[in-house]
């Protein structure tokens, strides 16, 4: 896990990376293609006697898993390129939905209840992504229950989906966000659940009745908003009243809104009130 500059949380854990949704304002995508490796071993099997793979059991390439019609890999081990010199590549296969098995414990190194953004370099709900995957994150999360675990996607229906089949956990350290840039995105909400939205980056005025209406709004217990960033050719500014009314609503509704700091000179005060305040 890494800490986090995102500032609703104190770390980002990512034991998917990847996405197929082409968001032409996608952050993740720039990054995962910038720290991509061309030259990754599975480990360092050429400069070491001790490889971990190299047992009568397993041969280093048991440790790398392709599925060629799907498009997708699994990692057992961390990846390493070695030239210039040896380096940890963080996204071997770039923006190409990847499961790093091993960082799947990762949780268990931070003893202090913390707020945890999983996969924040991916879209774990995507369609593009198995169910085993999904599991052995949940299972993951479920032997580190110290923290709060907040997941984002831009494809709810996923979670309506696994609600449906039994396999959305309703514990309490599990929050469910779906991210949303306009009207007419469709959100996750359920009883029991906690649900949230993220409004990032707002492409247009979206008008949200909360507290008018009882569902689903009512259901959503945090909103965060926030602005593109970046040099995009085609970025959409966020504008004051926007944002205003997005408050307001929230301040009808009784809950809690997190203005990021993207949004400075666009609003004179941000608020960010926690997910439990």
């Amino acid at each position: 896990m890494n800490k986090s500059k995102i500032e609703w949380c104190k770390y980002t854990w990512n034991p998917v990376t990847g996405c197929n949704h082409g968001c032409p304002y996608c952050y993740a995508a720039k990054i995962a293609h910038r720290f991509a490796g061309d030259d990754a071993e599975c480990c360092n099997c050429s400069i070491s006697p001790d490889c971990p793979g190299k047992t009568a059991e397993r041969k280093c390439p048991d440790f790398r898993e392709y599925r060629p019609s799907e498009k997708i890999h699994v990692l057992d081990i961390k990846q390493y390129g070695f030239y210039p010199k040896k380096h940890y590549i963080a996204f071997p296969y770039g923006f190409e939905p990847t499961l790093h098995r091993y960082r799947l414990q990762e949780p268990g190194q931070i003893k202090t209840p913390s707020t945890v953004f999983v996969c924040s370099m991916a879209d774990l709900f995507g369609d593009f992504i198995p169910d085993e995957w999904i599991f052995e994150v949940f299972k993951a999360c479920s032997e580190h229950p110290q923290h709060r675990y907040m997941f984002l996607t831009k494809n709810p229906k996923r979670y309506f989906s696994l609600m449906d089949s039994g396999s959305l956990p309703k514990s309490g350290n599990m929050w469910y966000g779906t991210t949303i840039t306009t009207e007419t995105d469709d959100f996750f909400y359920a009883d029991g659940y906690n649900s949230f939205l993220s409004i990032e980056p707002i492409q247009g005025p979206i008008p949200i009745p909360f507290g008018e209406i009882p569902i689903p709004y009512t259901r959503i217990k945090w909103v965060i908003i926030g602005q593109e960033t970046g040099n995009r050719k085609e970025r959409i500014k966020a504008k004051p009243e926007w944002i205003r009314g997005i408050y307001e609503a929230c301040i009808r509704g009784g809950i809690p809104v997190f203005m990021k700091d993207n949004l400075s000179g666009v609003v004179e005060n941000l608020i960010q009130e926690d997910a439990e305040k």
